[in-house]
């Protein structure tokens, strides 16, 4: 059997793709049994780009090498996979899409608790002005976010190139494997994850803790949840709100909490606007919210939001 090349790159990220590929444990061994692994920063020294059938990029176009490293990549490679929440959104430090390139500069080398300097770093790839993802710069043929995908998706994904077919991915927001129950309560008050203890058989929004399963893309299995862990969307938007340019993650998640609570939907809302950075995350570089004529990011991070809805007892 003549096995398939596959060349990695790794961009602007943090290696927790490449471990989630071995996360797939002793289906490893028959994926492998497949390719030929031509290229693998995390464990090959091999500087250059040799020519492969499967291209796989995980993080997101970050800087100048980034740009750089995507061309070479489409360039030597037949298809190329978007590997990981990074390439397909942009990942977690797309959240940078609330400040310029020089507060951001400034903020983590010049000014801060540990650094009084006014030299920005020198020797290293110029950051561009704005995180993006993947295909903002080149053609993608297959797209697999999650932060890491599980590696059910994973194995499927690869198997799905190897065997020249369509993945057979489910298109399931996280809600469809979480064991909780919705139900209606008398909560009455906002309270984030960490205020308290939560009743581990009921839905988070039922108790009125913000929890994003419900407009979130299923690449995880929801195993947060399943720990008292809210979602808090790694795995980036859900179909709906994905192709319906009316549908926003904030006002969609604050109808199903007010549904389900005493909670008016204002104070939902408000609550989201107040921890957005942490809430649209992973998708900040995406087209798929800086389109959305309902995402002020930049205005909600400088404050500029509705006053805050005085204080109910619970």
């Amino acid at each position: 059997m003549t096995k398939a090349r596959v060349s990695i790159e790794w961009l602007s990220g943090c290696s927790g793709c490449e471990l989630g590929i071995v996360d797939l444990h002793e289906k490893l061994l028959a994926v492998l049994a497949g390719l030929d692994i031509v290229r693998l920063p995390i464990l090959m020294d091999e500087k250059n780009y040799p020519e492969a059938d499967i291209g796989i990029i995980t993080g997101s176009i970050r800087s100048e090498h980034d740009i750089s490293a995507a061309r070479k990549m489409r360039a030597s490679c037949q298809a190329i996979m978007a590997f990981g929440t990074c390439p397909v959104y942009g990942g977690p430090q797309s959240a940078g899409y609330a400040h310029t390139k020089a507060e951001l500069i400034d903020g983590s080398f010049c000014r801060n608790p540990t650094t009084r300097t006014t030299d920005a770093p020198t020797g290293v790839p110029p950051l561009l002005e704005a995180n993006v993802p993947l295909d903002a710069e080149i053609a993608v043929d297959l797209y697999l976010p999650g932060c890491p995908p599980h590696p059910a998706f994973i194995f499927d994904g690869l198997s799905a190139l190897l065997e020249q077919r369509s993945p057979a991915f489910g298109r399931h927001n996280v809600c469809f494997n979480c064991d909780r129950t919705m139900v209606k309560t008398d909560v009455t008050q906002v309270r984030r994850a960490h205020e308290r203890s939560y009743d581990p058989t009921q839905c988070f929004l039922s108790q009125g803790c913000l929890c994003f399963g419900s407009v979130t893309l299923d690449r995880c299995l929801a195993p947060c949840m399943k720990v008292g862990v809210p979602c808090f969307s790694c795995g980036g938007p859900s179909e709906s709100i994905m192709q319906e340019p009316q549908k926003d993650v904030r006002s969609e998640v604050a109808e199903r909490m007010a549904h389900l609570t005493k909670i008016e939907r204002a104070d939902v809302m408000h609550e989201i606007e107040a921890q957005a950075k942490t809430h649209f995350a992973y998708a900040m570089a995406s087209p798929v919210f800086r389109q959305k004529p309902t995402f002020l990011l930049r205005k909600w991070v400088r404050g500029d939001r509705a006053p805050a809805p005085a204080a109910k007892k619970s």
